[in-house]
């Protein structure tokens, strides 16, 4: 059994993700995971036995992060284009390297379905509180837009997430967020 020091397991995970960021899913060893977080070597396979189970971990640690960020959306502005503008700007920013850690952890998981199964909620709690946010705001874009709507609002961050962070301004996010909107927009007029 794993020890149970919820902090260094943290800070395992968290040194894992930054490493998924910085070095891609190759990069990620037990000992550079030891390296990343300042523990003594052994530590990493104290708590993860495998590689498999330290990405599982790491993938767990971005779902708990990720819910964390999304409950806190109700504080953010009144229109969807602020909203998607907002959002998408700050993922592409501030939480770039988690947004790198979740790409790398889903190309992964097409070969893990253990790996699959933990990032599965990341996916269904994106259009719960999409639909959410949507009835807040008291859009009428039909429920069967959504997945639409997060798979282009998700191609539009891989997009940035991996752009030069120079060239990574709200102008360039607001453009992509109101392409978006007109390409569901128009597809709402059409049926």
């Amino acid at each position: 059994m794993p020890p149970t020091n919820p902090a260094r397991r943290r800070a395992l995970t968290d040194a894992a993700i930054a490493l998924l960021a910085s070095s891609g899913v190759h990069g990620l060893t037990h000992r550079a995971v030891e390296k990343e977080a300042d523990l003594p070597p052994g530590t990493a396979s104290n708590y993860f036995r495998d590689r498999e189970t330290l990405l599982v971990a790491a993938a767990e640690r971005v779902v708990e992060l990720h819910h964390t960020d999304t409950g806190q959306a109700t504080d953010r502005p009144a229109t969807l284009d602020d909203l998607l503008t907002e959002s998408l700007f700050t993922a592409a920013t501030t939480l770039r390297d988690r947004y790198l850690a979740i790409f790398e952890l889903q190309l992964e998981s097409v070969r893990r379905p253990a790996l699959a199964s933990a990032l599965a909620g990341l996916g269904d709690a994106a259009v719960r509180i999409t639909a959410g946010q949507h009835d807040k705001l008291g859009l009428t874009l039909p429920r069967e837009t959504i997945p639409t709507l997060i798979a282009l609002y998700g191609g539009a961050l891989f997009t940035l997430v991996t752009a030069p962070p120079e060239t990574v301004d709200r102008d360039v996010v607001q453009t992509l967020v109101r392409t978006i909107l007109n390409g569901c927009a128009s597809r709402e007029e059409k049926t």
